[in-house]
C-alpha cells in the first residue's frame, strides 16, 4: 500500500532505490507515528471531520497498534512503503472507510518530520539520563580522590599541579554545557508542525494548537513553510548536541589511554577490563577506551554528514531529506552505548595515590614557589627568574605544600555548585509535561 498510489505501477528497481532503508528506520518512529495519529484524530473529530463514534474506533485500534508495537509485534509488511503506509492498511482493514480518513489534513512531509521530533524529544530525554548518571559517577571519583594530587600539563610538558579531583570534576562541569547544548535541540524539536501538510498548510480549518497541547509541545512551528524548512535542521542541530557529549567523552577516553601508560601511570582498570596481546604476555591494552574515542569521533562526524546532504536545498521538500535519517537515527544507539560503557569503565578505575613522589615532577611546583616569594614581597618577575635560574642550576628543591582556595581549584572544586548546575539544567527540560500529554492520549476515554 502506498498513500500516494493513483493505479500506475512503478519501476521495481526504482521502487527498491527510493525506499531504501525506510522500512527499517520507520520501525524506530512507529510508536510516535501512532501517537501523532492519536493527537490528530481528536482534532479531525473537534473540527467535524470525523464522528465521535470514528473516533472511538479509531482511537481504539491505533491504541491496539500502539500495544503491538511496544511488544515487538508490528511489521510493515512487504508492499508497505512505510510505517505510515502500514498504520493505515491495518485501520482500514479493520474499520474500512474509517480507516482511510486518517489521512485528512496531512501529509506524510508533515507527518514524518512529526515523528521526527517526537523521536528526538524521547531520545535526547534517555540521553540526558544516561548523561545525568555519567556526571554522578565523575562526581563521585572527584571527591573520593580531591586529595590526591597529579601533574597537570600543557603541550603536553609537565606544567602545574593538578589533582584527581580536579581532574574528574573538569569532565563532569563539561557533560553540564552538553546538556544545555542537547537543551537547546530539545526545545527546537520541541515545536509541533503538524497542519504544515506538504509545507503549504491545509483548506481545513485544522487546529494545530490542539494537536500541540496533546502531543505535550511547548510551542508550534508556526509558519507552515518554516515547519517543512525544519526537516534537516532539526536533525542537524540535534547532531551538533550529541556531538558535544560525544567530544567530551572522546577526550576523557584519550587523557584515560595516556594515563593508563607506563610512562604515566596515573590510573589503572582491573584486569578483567582489558585486553591483552597475542605476542606480549605483559600488554593489559585499554581497548574500551580507545573504541569509546573512536566511536566518538564518528559521532562528531554526524553534523558535517547532515549538512552536506541537506547544504543548499531551497525551501520545500526533497527526497534527499530520507537519508538523512539513516544516520542520524542509529546515532543515538550508539551514544547511549558509548555513555553506558564509559559509566562502567570509570565506576571500575582507580588511581596512582602516589604519583606524585617521583622526583621527576619537583619542578611542577616551580610556580607554587614563584607565588610563596611574591607574597613575601619579591616582584613577580624577580621570584620568577630566580626559580627559574635554581631550576636551571639544579639546587631548586620546592616545599610541595598547596594552598588554593580559589572556586574551582584544587583546593575548592566547587563539586556541589557543579552538580546544583547540572540539576537546573536537567529540571528546565521539563519532561513531565510530555510525559504526562502522552499518558492521556494513551489512556483517557473521548469524550
Amino acid at each position: 500500500m502506498k498513500l500516494w498510489d493513483k493505479g500506475t505501477e512503478i519501476n521495481k528497481l526504482i521502487e527498491s532505490f527510493t525506499i531504501g532503508k525506510d522500512t527499517e528506520m520507520d520501525y524506530f518512529l512507529a510508536e510516535f507515528d501512532v501517537l501523532g495519529s492519536l493527537a490528530h484524530i481528536r482534532m479531525l473529530e473537534s473540527i467535524g471531520l470525523l464522528t465521535s463514534q470514528e473516533l472511538n474506533s479509531l482511537t481504539n485500534e491505533l491504541r491496539a497498534i500502539y500495544a503491538d508495537i511496544k511488544s515487538a509485534n508490528f511489521i510493515i509488511e512487504e508492499g508497505s512503503e512505510d510505517v505510515h503506509s502500514q498504520v493505515e492498511l491495518i485501520l482500514t482493514r479493520r474499520l474500512g472507510d474509517t480507516g482511510k480518513k486518517i489521512h485528512s489534513g496531512r501529509s506524510r512531509n508533515d507527518q514524518v518530520l512529526l515523528d521526527l521530533k517526537l523521536f528526538i524529544r524521547h531520545e535526547i530525554k534517555t540521553i540526558v539520563y544516561e548523561v545525568a548518571e555519567l556526571f554522578e559517577i565523575l562526581i563521585s571519583q572527584s571527591e573520593k580522590y580531591k586529595n590526591v594530587l597529579m601533574p597537570g600539563y600543557t603541550h603536553l610538558q609537565v606544567a602545574m599541579p593538578s589533582s584527581f579531583g580536579l581532574w574528574f570534576g573538569a569532565y563532569s562541569e563539561s557533560l553540564t554545557d552538553d546538556l544545555l547544548l542537547l537543551q537547546t535541540a530539545y526545545r527546537i524539536a520541541d515545536q509541533n508542525p503538524l497542519g504544515s501538510a506538504a509545507g503549504y498548510g491545509s483548506s481545513f480549518p485544522l487546529n494545530r494548537s490542539m494537536t500541540t497541547d496533546l502531543l505535550g509541545f511547548e510551542t508550534l512551528n508556526y509558519n507552515v513553510i518554516y515547519a517543512q524548512m525544519g526537516r534537516g535542521k532539526v536533525e542537524k542541530i540535534t547532531a551538533f548536541a550529541l556531538a558535544s557529549v560525544a567530544a567530551t567523552l572522546s577526550r576523557l577516553a584519550y587523557d584515560v589511554c595516556l594515563f593508563m601508560s607506563q610512562n604515566f601511570s596515573f590510573v589503572s582498570l582491573p584486569d578483567e577490563l582489558t585486553t591483552g596481546s597475542s605476542i606480549m604476555p605483559h600488554k593489559k591494552n585499554p581497548d574500551v577506551f580507545e573504541l569509546l574515542r573512536s566511536h566518538c569521533n564518528r559521532i562528531q562526524s554526524l553534523p558535517n554528514q547532515i549538512l552536506l546532504m541537506t547544504n543548499n536545498l531551497p525551501s520545500g521538500y526533497f527526497r534527499d531529506l530520507q537519508l538523512v535519517k539513516e544516520e542520524f537515527i542509529p546515532a543515538f544507539a550508539e551514544l547511549k552505548n558509548c555513555l553506558s560503557i564509559a559509566c562502567f569503565a570509570i565506576s571500575n578505575m582507580t588511581v596512582n595515590t602516589k604519583i606524585m613522589d617521583d622526583k621527576r615532577y619537583e619542578n611542577i611546583y616551580s610556580v607554587e614557589e614563584v607565588n610563596r616569594m611574591v607574597v613575601q614581597g619579591v616582584p613577580f618577575r624577580e621570584a620568577y627568574r630566580l626559580v627559574g635560574v635554581s631550576i636551571n642550576n639544579h639546587d631548586f628543591h620546592p616545599d610541595k605544600t598547596i594552598t588554593h582556595t580559589h572556586e574551582g581549584s584544587i583546593g575548592n572544586l566547587c563539586n556541589k555548585q557543579i552538580a546544583e548546575k547540572k540539576n537546573r539544567i536537567i529540571s528546565d527540560f521539563n519532561f513531565n509535561r510530555v510525559e504526562s500529554a502522552f499518558e492521556r492520549l494513551l489512556s483517557e476515554l473521548n469524550k
